[in-house]
């Protein structure tokens, strides 16, 4: 089978890098030689402070502005990064929200925004880098979807059905990309500490999880090095990894 060279010269988009998961993921891969490329959508002075911390260990990055969610904003993110660049090798979506609420009480604006982003969001992006990467016959994407779109969670219906899509759109894409050596996989986190999870009550949340702790985006961001950047996954694709302290088994 095809096994892509990792061994230098690549370039990642990570969206929805500016701060929580997607700032730890762009840091580690900006300490692996990666180049990476930060996006985000309203925070462009988080977005520089991430770019100046991986140059500052000896990486190298930039940041690209787009709100995901958009078509037109994700084929010009794509155009300025092969522009730069010249390829993208690596895409992790992570961009996402939350606007959560009893189903009864769910206006349509809040489950069409969040549907949106995280799902039409990740549609977009792999689209968009599909075309570059078939060509080259490589590429690693990874998508974060969330143990909620596997178990489901009251008062997240619109969140919960964003990223159970996103698992079937993982393991779609992942066939249809295989032959040309692209693998895509998901990695599920479970409660993470992050601005979105501050706001949930954590006795009850943490009586649900075994090994009795909140997980730290540093958890979700070593899985997702490996999956983009280690040789030994190159024989992994159309997979959900489960980073969420034993919640979820399966």
């Amino acid at each position: 089978m095809p096994s892509p060279d990792l061994t230098s010269n690549q370039t990642a988009i990570i969206t929805g890098a500016s701060r929580g998961i997607g700032k730890a993921i762009a840091l580690e891969l900006g300490k692996t030689g990666v180049e990476v490329v930060v996006n985000y959508s309203n925070s462009p002075e988080q977005a520089n402070q991430v770019v100046n911390e991986i140059k500052a260990s000896g990486g190298n990055a930039y940041a690209e502005h787009a709100n995901v969610s958009l078509e037109d904003d994700v084929d010009r993110l794509i155009k300025a990064v092969l522009q730069k660049s010249g390829h993208i090798d690596i895409l992790v979506n992570n961009a996402g929200i939350t606007k959560d609420g009893l189903l009864m009480r769910m206006k349509p604006e809040d489950w069409e925004s969040v549907i949106n982003l995280n799902l039409t969001g990740v549609f977009l992006c792999t689209k968009a880098v599909s075309r570059t990467m078939l060509k080259q016959k490589r590429g690693r994407i990874v998508n974060i979807t969330s143990v909620v779109g596997i178990m489901g969670n009251a008062g997240q219906a619109n969140y919960a059905a964003s990223k159970a899509g996103v698992i079937g759109l993982t393991k779609s894409t992942a066939k249809e990309f295989a032959a040309r050596g692209i693998t895509v996989n998901a990695v599920a986190p479970g409660f993470i500490t992050t601005d979105m999870t501050k706001e949930l009550e954590a006795e009850t949340i943490l009586n649900a999880i075994p090994l009795g702790c909140f997980g730290t985006p540093e958890n979700i961001a070593g899985p997702v090095r490996f999956l983009t950047t280690d040789p030994s996954a190159a024989y992994i694709t159309g997979q959900v990894l489960n980073v969420d302290g034993g919640m979820v088994m399966s």
